[in-house]
């Protein structure tokens, strides 16, 4: 049994800075994800991508904010279960809860934090046959490490951003890119596709539109697929296959804990404490809705926030916390370290 003070369940950027003020109040945190690294959607889907709205930050790659934001908080030692994914939860006589995961692993706090995003995440597959047969054996539906597609014959099919930004990427990593979508038109940001635009004029990606691809072709691994294009049909040999079609969210078995849930978020009461319809079990970030909620990782920083001090209140309910700022007061860590700022002395009274 894994015992701790605050149980976040979802390691992306809101429940790793949710144990930075966690911390500050002398709470330990433990995270669960399904996901087997810490950062959630920054460090699966879209690590190389620049974030604009974090304060302080002009621009951020998502995946260098959670470097930033593990060690931020690595002096408060929390705990994670990565990998997993929280199935259950159970509600015990002294007010605790017990979250198990799939994988059997028990975890005990007085306060569950839910900060799991928009969901555990599906891809939204193209409806070809046999695809499962090459879902990594050629057929991926997000790229994690770019360098295997190096010196690779790659398709790439889809109209949004993450299309078109990795066709972009992969043009200098790739041997061969080829970008297919059903349309001439494209759905992502103006200067990336004129930046494909730009990359086609100059032979480093080849587009196709408009076309789809209909069959999926090889034995073990995935050797060519067939497009379609207007009525034409023609084979492409290649090593991968990369359908970007977006992913559906599902809120998976936290649906089923009684929470009250609204368009697949669940509901909370902002006007305090981002609490749920039970006691002791919060939701922030994207994961949460109530009026006015907006989707953004500040907001989501926010919210942990004032979490926090309410679950503070409800750990230590015989106890008066009173905030201190960081810059006067510094910060403690579990492991003995200290960070304050300098004060020295700058001029003696005799």
């Amino acid at each position: 049994m894994i015992q701790t003070d605050i149980l976040i369940i979802g390691a992306g950027p809101t429940g790793l800075f949710t144990v930075f003020e966690a911390g500050l109040l002398k709470l330990k945190c433990h995270l669960i994800d399904a996901l087997p690294q810490p950062g959630g959607q920054c460090s699966e889907i879209y690590p190389k991508k620049p974030i604009y709205d974090i304060p302080g930050f002009p621009e951020v790659l998502a995946g260098d904010l959670v470097d930033n934001l593990m060690k931020q908080i690595e002096s408060f030692e929390p705990g994670f279960t990565l990998g997993e994914r929280a199935e259950t939860i159970e509600k015990q006589d002294d007010d605790s809860f017990i979250v198990t995961t799939n994988k059997g692993t028990k975890h005990q706090a007085k306060v569950v934090a839910i900060a799991g995003g928009l969901g555990s995440f599906e891809p939204r597959k193209p409806q070809l046959e046999n695809i499962e047969k090459f879902e990594d054996n050629g057929v991926e539906y997000i790229i994690r490490d770019p360098e295997i597609y190096r010196d690779k014959k790659v398709a790439i099919a889809g109209g949004g951003d993450s299309a078109l930004d990795w066709s972009i990427f992969l043009a200098d990593v790739a041997k061969e890119v080829t970008l297919i979508h059903r349309r001439n038109e494209f759905r992502g940001a103006l200067d990336s596709v004129e930046k494909v635009e730009e990359l086609k004029k100059l032979g480093k990606i080849n587009l196709v539109t408009p076309a789809e691809v209909t069959a999926l072709k090889g034995n073990e691994k995935l050797e060519s697929i067939t497009i379609k294009q207007n009525e034409n049909e023609f084979d492409l040999a290649l090593d991968h296959f990369i359908p970007l079609f977006g992913l559906s969210p599902k809120l998976g078995p936290i649906a089923n804990w009684g929470l009250e849930i609204e368009k697949n978020a669940i509901k909370v009461d902002n006007t305090l404490d981002y609490q749920t319809n039970i006691p002791g079990i919060y939701a922030i970030g994207d994961v949460n809705t109530y009026p006015g909620k907006l989707k953004l990782i500040l907001c989501g920083f926010h919210e942990a926030t004032l979490m926090c001090q309410s679950a503070y209140k409800r750990i230590f309910p015989d106890k008066k916390y009173v905030m201190k700022y960081t810059t006067v007061s510094g910060v403690d860590g579990f492991d003995g370290t200290r960070k304050e700022a300098e004060k020295p002395v700058v001029k003696s009274i005799n």
